[in-house]
């Protein structure tokens, strides 16, 4: 991208997009927002075919299990010439990467959403696993499912050593 340009980016926490009202007022908010991308977490398909359509926004990736649960999208609009050169994603719906060029300058996206049992080390070998394709035009968004500083606790819950900082 030109210097001095930026790229406003939004990342939602989204249940129950299986109900079409939810589905018609997220896209109807995604279209009054002077938003980019969109990177949402967890979403839900049904069958082959992603049910969220938002007008202006053809380029839907999405990562999902076989059922109607768990799962990440990365919405990116029309708006910005974005080519995709490759799409990378898990089985169970916990990441996708895309490789793509805004402007004939290359990024990487990558949405990570870590399972609820076990998260900072699925956290720790995605990122591990992902080393060679970071650099520094790549956008991570993730879920860590987990605490990262006594701040984020409740009293009876206890901060995984592995994820302070």
């Amino acid at each position: 991208m030109a210097k001095g340009s930026y790229l406003s980016i939004i990342t939602l926490n989204v249940n129950g997009l299986n109900a079409p009202t939810k589905r018609q007022r997220l896209a109807e908010w995604i279209n009054k927002t002077p938003i980019y991308a969109v990177y949402k977490r967890p979403t839900s398909k049904q069958g082959t075919h992603t049910r969220l359509k938002v007008k202006g926004w053809k380029k839907i990736f999405h990562a999902n299990r076989d059922q109607k649960k768990a799962g990440v999208a990365i919405l990116i609009s029309d708006k910005i010439d974005f080519k995709t050169k490759a799409v990378k994603r898990d089985k169970e719906g916990h990441y996708i990467m895309i490789k793509g060029s805004i402007q004939e300058e290359d990024i990487t996206i990558i949405n990570i959403y870590a399972p609820n049992t076990g998260a900072p080390q699925y956290v720790r070998q995605m990122l591990t696993s992902m080393k060679g394709e970071i650099n520094n035009n790549t956008v991570i968004v993730e879920d860590l499912n987990t605490l990262l500083t006594p701040m984020d606790r409740s009293t009876k819950q206890k901060i995984n050593k592995k994820t302070q900082t």
